[in-house]
């Protein structure tokens, strides 16, 4: 396997001072573990994009230090998302994470889901402050090179203004990127900035806590098929009976 060379600093300016993080300990969400995973295998039946062109995948998490009680089993759940992703075949990914005093990385695009996963846990917890709005500046560059399929987003707090948030959000909804934000925990600023960057973007907003390892795995799963077979493959199942844990995923992505 050849070797990952550190990814390069996407300098942006600092979060100001008085913005300072505070952690949350994370709370347990509901479950709905059985559609899902009904959802998941029948989507990974069907055909990736075709064309001759790769979904383009960027998976973004927040390392700040709130994070570190759950960093363990937030790595191991997010490895095998890239497992997932390595099995489909058809997907580009990128990695990019935030923390500490303003920094924020990105890793190269690659099909080789298992270095990704390796650098992934490389990444260690620094304190520092939330840097969304560098994920999703990011995000646009990116997608104004190549079409990206998706966004994914881990994180567990918000500690930049809602508004500049939401209009960053609005640019990758101009380029059609739905993103997908995993919110850890119940802090209930996230929970609103969260649902609002999904709404804008057309894409989807869950939370989860100690008690839903399975169903983020899956979730994180079923957004790696759906970045390489598109809305399409989703819809495909709402007249099944297995449709369910389709119809959960569309429920919050706007046509």
């Amino acid at each position: 396997m050849a070797r990952e060379t550190k990814p390069p600093d996407i300098k942006q300016p600092k979060a100001p001072a008085a913005e300072r993080k505070t952690d949350h300990p994370p709370a347990p969400a509901s479950s709905t573990s059985a559609e899902v995973a009904d959802f998941v295998a029948k989507v990974k039946a069907l055909a990736p994009v075709t064309g001759g062109q790769r979904g383009r995948l960027l998976f973004a998490m927040d390392a700040t230090m709130s994070r570190a009680p759950t960093w363990d089993m937030a790595l191991a759940l997010q490895s095998e998302m890239f497992r997932a992703v390595k099995e489909i075949g058809s997907l580009e990914v990128q990695l990019m994470y935030f923390r500490g005093n303003g920094e924020a990385r990105a890793s190269k695009w690659v099909t080789n889901a298992d270095a990704l996963a390796a650098l992934m846990r490389q990444v260690a917890c620094h304190g520092g402050f939330t840097q969304i709005r560098k994920v999703l500046a990011h995000a646009r560059r990116e997608s104004e090179k190549a079409k990206i399929s998706a966004l994914v987003y881990v994180g567990d707090a918000v500690e930049e203004p809602i508004d500049e948030l939401a209009g960053r959000a609005g640019e990758l909804a101009l380029l059609g990127v739905p993103a997908f934000l995993f919110q850890e925990g119940d802090d209930a600023n996230a929970t609103r900035a969260f649902k609002e960057i999904a709404r804008l973007t057309k894409g989807a907003h869950c939370r989860f806590g100690p008690g839903s390892a399975a169903e983020l795995r899956e979730l994180l799963t079923a957004v790696a098929v759906y970045a390489a077979g598109g809305r399409k493959a989703l819809e495909a199942l709402l007249p099944k009976p297995e449709g369910g844990g389709a119809r959960r995923l569309l429920g919050q992505m706007r046509p």
